[in-house]
């Protein structure tokens, strides 16, 4: 490959990346902090397009708070579906916790996927483009369309945004306790109930940012979100479960692994890359590449 070839892959890699680091993210903290793991979360990044699609093209909102709405609509159905569905299985499940949340989210994914699909369709929701045109890198270089830029800024605003909340706020660092030690969070008078309804919350709005971003590039449908589901498991699995801050360093690698296989081997290359990395890690480091558990930043 010549220079501008490579400037291409770095680009795409660096652009794919940061949405897959702002899924893994929120998927990350809500396994780190409540031990969940949560195989609904695609359909919220699934629901948070249909959210933009609606804000944008029926409300005819601007393209920032079509995102935003999606984003605040997704944390309130977040914070809905904690308190209606989480809770009262926590007050109950004592045991088998994890299996019992994982069989939740499935039922989760299934229900949304399907109720999506009574109320829309299966039919491809998509918008041209909200940010018009391409930006070229050279003289003859490569383009990227604006949209693709503008998501991935606003996948770091939203993550820098997320590491600032959990380190300089109170209430971040009260997440971040429970994520260390729910017991002894618990008896200094952290309050657990909010703490778990704002992380799933949280973890729900990310993935439909993500969602949203990528609107004019992946139409909403029904069953859009199992895709990024398992490019978030992929990146959990590689950087280790639960563990926030490294999930940004591994949405990153998991993109240019991809980009890589893409331009190298070809379009059906690139989940096979990924998925071989992903089982020699589990073999021979089955705890992740950075080995830690809990929320870091």
């Amino acid at each position: 490959m010549d220079i501008l070839q490579y400037w291409d892959v770095f680009m795409t890699a660096v652009l794919r990346g940061g949405l897959y680091s702002l899924m893994a993210v929120g998927l990350s903290l809500v396994f780190g902090v409540m031990n969940i793991a949560n195989f609904a979360h695609g359909e919220f990044y699934m629901i948070g397009a249909y959210f933009a699609f609606f804000a944008f093209s029926v409300f005819g909102m601007s393209p920032i708070f079509s995102i935003i709405t999606a984003g605040t609509l997704a944390f309130l159905v977040g914070a809905i579906m904690e308190r209606s569905l989480f809770y009262p299985l926590r007050l109950r499940s004592k045991q088998n916790w994890l299996m019992n949340t994982f069989l939740l989210t499935l039922g989760i994914s299934i229900i949304l996927q399907n109720g999506v699909k009574m109320l829309w369709g299966s039919t491809y929701r998509g918008i041209p483009a909200f940010w018009p045109g391409r930006l070229q890198l050279g003289a003859g270089g490569m383009e990227i369309a604006y949209d693709r830029i503008v998501g991935f800024f606003i996948a770091v605003i939203a993550i820098a945004a997320l590491v600032f909340f959990l380190n300089k706020t109170r209430v971040g660092r009260a997440i971040r306790a429970v994520s260390q030690d729910e017991t002894g969070a618990g008896l200094v008078g952290v309050d657990l109930k909010v703490i778990h309804t704002l992380t799933f919350a949280l973890s729900c709005l990310l993935a439909a940012l993500a969602g949203a971003c990528l609107l004019s590039i992946t139409p909403a449908y029904p069953t859009m979100g199992v895709n990024p589901l398992y490019k978030s498991w992929f990146v959990l699995i590689l950087v280790g479960m639960g563990n926030v801050g490294a999930s940004i360093v591994g949405g990153l690698i998991v993109g240019i692994l991809e980009t890589i296989a893409y331009f190298q081997f070809g379009a059906g290359w690139q989940d096979v890359i990924s998925l071989v990395i992903i089982i020699l890690i589990l073999l021979f480091k089955p705890n992740g590449i950075f080995g830690k558990k809990g929320v870091k930043s």
